[in-house]
């Protein structure tokens, strides 16, 4: 059934009552509308673009939902739910599988500038993975995307430059059933920027014409163009197609996102929010009350005082697990399967996994056996047993360790700081691991990034789906299957694996539950035999609401708590 957002917004915070939804109605009509909310979120900001590598691991999506918009975006139960104001995608009947996608008529970015198919085409071409270059070992991409998944399986878009409509056609044979995780929130990048930056007139005719040259420029603006960093930020670069746009951001002051006055949907309720990423001291933006909405890894802020808060934690769509590289000490799947059984996963969810919550079936439900299926899925407990003898620390590990050469071996363990539950858990595995004669080095440090496990400065990665700080994961797991395909972006272990990509490939297309099942199966007993990653369990979340917040919901999905950040209001 097909929502738009502000049906699926109203009905969420009316469910939440009592519960998350912040904010009773009743009492609330003598106190007065803050007109500006923090925003506290343990996300990096480094990247306008969610698409690239870059954006989507630091966390865009958690950030900027709310200001570039897409045809859909993940609602808090983890799954793709329809952004109308932004325009309507619908499937059509056909020989190959077709997609018609219409931009709202009253669509606009905040300088001005019309939304047009142009956008679309800039993402496929971004993401599909076919336009490439030479590089010292054969082509390589042009467009440093974090997943080709979907994409790459459209044969064309069709646009017409500067028109609201586009049809996205499919290969033959080809089927993507997850496709309304496509052109999504923070995904859907201003073409005309890049078309103005690299001066030409659109972005469409060089894509549909392989122009390389201009491909090229166009692939350098795309991948380089958008990062931020405080101080530096030109925001003609950066034009807002939602409630939302950037106004500043700077070490001092956040950043600064303010009411879009080009907004052409229901308008925002809270004027201004300024959002404090994990670069930023949270733990003093919440003791000084800088901070109306939270939303970090549970335990991540130590003994941080949350009065004046309605909390909870509970258990969200990302993957808490050591993603492992493949090179280095991890070279060969015997070292990387002796140092998961040193790890010890049944130990660190008993301590770690489930703060103040005791789930019994379902989502963050015991050590988590799978890397790309939920625990609430259908399929979970029938594919799960293959990580079973993986509970960690017992007497065969020593043995493994010493078999595959990996005794008296140093694994360097990256994450980013400060985080008290992650250092903790480091130091765990590191109690757990010396008796297998592994020793376990903590490599957390402010500036880290996911990208050192691919340069060989850590051998692992402590974080989320993909390796993500802060908010991650949703419903279809399209992060995390992505993490695992050979050469996407995201797969910051380069891990790679034919058979898996040949699996992942079936999975996105079948709906026939046996099969499914079977397809999971392998997969499952193939990534617990090649171990690039440990998944340890669902990543429990801290979300909190300021008292006195109406229709905050909780959403522990790699959109966070501000998936609904422009219904936000805060009576004091």
């Amino acid at each position: 059934m097909k929502q738009d957002h502000r049906v699926v917004r109203r009905t969420a915070a009316a469910l939440a009552a009592g519960a998350l939804a912040a904010g009773a109605l009743a009492g609330c009509s003598s106190k007065n509308q803050v007109p500006s909310i923090g925003y506290g979120v343990d996300a990096v900001i480094a990247s306008y673009n969610g698409g690239s590598t870059l954006g989507a691991n630091s966390g865009a999506a958690a950030v900027f939902s709310r200001v570039l918009t897409g045809f859909f975006y993940t609602g808090p139960d983890g799954q793709p739910v329809a952004d109308t104001d932004s325009g309507t995608a619908k499937e059509v009947p056909g020989d190959a599988q077709t997609i018609q996608y219409r931009l709202s008529p009253e669509g606009v970015y905040s300088d001005g500038v019309q939304t047009s198919c142009d956008d679309l085409v800039l993402v496929w071409a971004a993401h599909s993975g076919r336009f490439t270059k030479a590089g010292p070992g054969g082509p390589v991409p042009l467009f440093d995307a974090a997943s080709t998944d979907g994409y790459r399986d459209i044969e064309r878009v069709d646009c017409q430059p500067g028109s609201k409509d586009a049809t996205v056609v499919f290969r033959p044979g080809k089927h993507y059933s997850a496709w309304k995780t496509l052109f999504n929130a923070a995904e859907l990048m201003p073409a005309h920027v890049i078309a103005a930056q690299v001066k030409i007139p659109n972005v469409v005719t060089p894509v549909q014409t392989g122009d390389q040259p201009t491909l090229e420029r166009i692939a350098d603006f795309w991948n380089n163009g958008w990062k931020l960093a405080p101080g530096k930020v030109d925001l003609t670069l950066l034009p807002s197609s939602g409630p939302y746009r950037i106004d500043s951001f700077g070490d001092k002051d956040g950043l600064v996102l303010v009411k879009n006055e080009k907004w052409w949907g229901d308008q925002p309720r809270t004027p201004r929010i300024v959002v404090w990423d994990g670069h930023s001291d949270l733990k003093s933006k919440v003791s000084d009350k800088s901070v109306g909405v939270l939303d970090v890894g549970a335990g991540s802020l130590g003994d941080v005082n949350l009065g004046g808060f309605r909390r909870q934690n509970l258990p969200g769509r990302g993957v808490e697990q050591l993603v492992l590289g493949t090179g280095g000490v991890f070279g060969s799947a015997d070292a990387r399967r002796a140092f998961a059984l040193c790890v010890p996963r049944q130990a660190l969810f008993d301590k770690f996994g489930h703060p103040d919550y005791n789930v019994k079936l379902g989502l963050g439900a015991g050590p988590l056996n799978s890397r790309t299926v939920q625990q609430d899925s259908v399929y979970y407990q029938a594919i799960s047993g293959a990580g079973d003898k993986y509970k960690g620390g017992d007497a065969t590990a020593s043995q493994a360790a010493a078999s595959s050469g990996m005794q008296n071996q140093t694994v360097r363990v990256g994450y980013l700081e400060p985080d008290e539950q992650h250092t903790a858990m480091v130091a765990a595995i590191g109690d757990a691991c010396r008796a297998a004669g592994i020793t376990v080095i903590d490599a957390g440090a402010p500036d880290f990034t996911a990208s050192q496990l691919t340069d060989g400065k850590v051998d692992a990665i402590l974080g989320g789906t993909a390796g993500m700080p802060g908010p991650s994961g949703s419903l279809n797991a399209t992060d995390a299957i992505a993490s695992l395909r050979t050469g996407a972006g995201l797969n910051f272990g380069r891990f790679g694996n034919g058979r898996y990509d040949a699996i992942a490939d079936q999975l996105a297309a079948e709906d026939n539950s046996g099969t499914v099942l079977n397809l999971l199966t392998e997969q499952e007993n193939l990534l617990w035999s090649e171990m690039p990653s440990i998944p340890l369990f669902a990543a429990p979340r801290t979300i909190g609401f300021g008292d006195g917040m109406e229709n905050g919901v909780a959403g522990p999905t790699k959109e966070g708590a501000g998936w609904n950040m422009d219904r936000w209001v805060l009576k004091r």
